[in-house]
């Protein structure tokens, strides 16, 4: 019973730890490199470069929804047409078609970013 009330604090914990982390190591990297006397506006990402962040996001969600409902539909012929058990045909197949529509989606993104 107790275990419950562990797993939330738990979770804020890693997601504060890496966070914590990622902000101070990037900020430990950006005073060693102007210690050393490197320009700054190397901290400034390129606007022409990258594809605006609203069209990954949608080509991501897009991708991953399509992946899911894919899953589903094999899983569900699976199911029917084979002798294989329902309980764990259903979440395998889900998460390797939403791996796979992310996969695809990733190898998209890059295609963006090089136009």
């Amino acid at each position: 019973m107790g275990s419950e009330l562990i797993i939330v604090p738990v979770m804020f914990g890693a997601i504060f730890g890496i966070v914590y982390l990622y902000l101070s190591t990037r900020n430990k990297e950006r005073l060693a490199l102007i210690e050393k006397g490197a320009d700054a506006s190397i901290f400034i990402k390129g606007k022409g470069h990258t594809a605006p962040i609203w069209k990954v996001l949608i080509l991501n969600l897009a991708l991953l929804l399509m992946g899911i409902g894919l899953g589903v539909f094999i899983a569900s012929l699976l199911a029917n047409y084979t002798s294989l058990d329902e309980d764990a045909i259903y979440p395998a197949v889900i998460f390797f078609m939403a791996g796979v529509g992310l996969f695809v989606g990733f190898n998209m993104t890059k295609n963006l970013e090089k136009e």
